[in-house]
């Protein structure tokens, strides 16, 4: 039999993949990129082209993409046991060891780990354990979730209709009983002589108005990411969750932090929610966790939780829950060195140090008529393009221009990600200086060439 494949690497992949978050016209225009392979924070494609993921992959490659000690551990791992599950009382001692680690890095004192595949199967499982939780202790009606409108929690059904994204609509999410509050964004969401202190008084005015119109018995937690990430890099205003906070704790509602962006050191400390003070009942991980090097999740629980679980659990002698790969062997290893690389090897310590430069390039570069916001903290940060600075106005949709930027960015040999109208960059930790103004320079070339288009 003839073989008929199409014979470039592009339509070999256009022929029988179907990508998923990707503008088909820029595919249909452009074609798509075949990887080979990595170095530190590049990639190269098919054609020998290189180019500096300023994503660090998707916000999770933190350690670069060929990082030795990662590798071998991968490699140590796969000798030793090279899988296993967490099912019938039995898991691997690299398990245990990484839950040990865990509850130790965590805000709480104590508490209990749940592994995973991803952050979606993290969400999805976290609010299992909720609805499992409502029916055990008699409150079978406790099943509705707070999340925030623009926040990211994943695509399953359940962490999709979390996600307050217009784009799920498409499948006719949300679930019933996800509901969505006001994005925490001060710059486009703040009123007209609004101060950054009075919106977060608005938005706490708001869950509390919530809270009295859904029930409070009848809400299971509320979720948050500390720095929402895939809505476009955009931080708490000031004193955002210390007036959240005992809102909740006076209803009886969980505050969880979805730290599958923020945690492990991209906003400068080991979770988001010690960036901006404040201890949640529970913790969602994956990304840095493993440095992207195995896919994982984790549900972290805080001591309430845990012991609720763990109670509820045993009154029916099970958590009928859980994932063939769950606490996987070599995953847990390389999360084991992944951590120790991030905490001791010095990596956080970059992010801490390299931050204040990476801020004043990037102000450098937003210094532009049309570019209305540079938002961010840590080695996550996004700029938003605007057609008028002084209101705010975005481009008109069609002009796809954070797409536009994206792809001049390309041209120049730097990946970015467009989200909304806005650019984010959240490179790999280990990046050099000389990287970071490579960075900086490739994406100052792009705006012009894209402004000089569209404004």
């Amino acid at each position: 039999m003839d073989d008929k494949r199409p014979t470039g690497w592009d339509t070999r992949a256009e022929a029988v993949s179907f990508f998923g978050f990707t503008d088909f016209p820029t595919v249909k225009r452009r074609g798509s990129i075949v990887l080979t392979h990595g170095e530190g924070p590049y990639v190269f494609d098919t054609e020998g082209n290189r180019y500096l993921d300023a994503n660090s992959g998707l916000w999770n490659m933190v350690a670069g993409f060929d990082h030795p000690g990662l590798i071998s551990a991968a490699q140590d791992a796969y000798a030793r046991f090279p899988g296993y599950h967490a099912f019938f009382g039995r898991m691997s001692d690299q398990t245990v060891m990484l839950s040990e680690r865990l509850i130790e890095l965590a805000p709480f004192e104590r508490g209990r780990v749940f592994y995973t595949n991803s952050g979606s199967e993290a969400n999805d499982t976290l609010v299992k354990m909720l609805w499992f939780l409502g029916r055990a202790e008699g409150k079978p009606e406790r099943k509705k979730i707070l999340t925030r409108k623009n926040g990211y929690h994943g695509v399953t059904v359940v962490s999709a209709s979390m996600t307050g994204k217009p784009y799920n609509e498409v499948f006719g999410l949300p679930l019933p009983g996800f509901v969505h509050l006001t994005c925490p964004h001060y710059w486009r969401e703040g009123m007209a002589g609004e101060s950054e202190a009075e919106f977060t008084q608005r938005l706490a005015r708001e869950l509390e108005e919530t809270i009295a119109a859904e029930g409070a018995d009848t809400i299971a937690a509320f979720v948050a990411e500390p720095v929402l990430g895939a809505g476009g890099v955009v931080p708490p205003p000031e004193g955002y969750f210390q007036a959240i906070q005992p809102i909740l704790k006076r209803h009886g509602i969980p505050l969880v932090s979805d730290e599958v962006i923020c945690g492990f050191g991209r906003t400068g400390t080991i979770w988001g929610c010690d960036t901006y003070g404040v201890v949640p009942d529970a913790i969602i991980s994956s990304k840095a966790l493993t440095a992207g090097f195995f896919p994982m999740g984790a549900v972290i629980l805080g001591p309430e939780l845990a012991d609720r679980m763990q109670a509820a659990a045993e009154a029916i002698e099970e958590f009928p829950h859980g994932f063939t790969a769950s606490g996987h062997p070599v995953g847990c290893a390389i999360a084991l060195a992944a951590i120790d690389l991030i905490v001791e090897g010095g990596l956080i310590d970059k992010v801490r140090e390299g931050a204040p430069r990476l801020e004043a390039k990037l102000a450098e570069v937003a210094d532009r008529p049309n570019i209305g916001e540079l938002r961010g903290i840590g080695y996550m940060w996004a700029l938003e393009a605007v057609a008028d600075k002084a209101t705010k106005a975005p481009f008109p949709s069609e002009l796809s221009v954070s797409e536009r930027i994206a792809n001049a960015c390309t041209d120049e040999g730097l990946i970015c990600r467009p989200l909304g109208q806005s650019i984010v960059l959240c490179p790999a930790f280990t990046l050099t200086d000389a990287e970071m103004d490579e960075m900086c320079a490739k994406l100052s070339t792009a705006l012009d060439k894209v402004f000089a288009e569209v404004a």
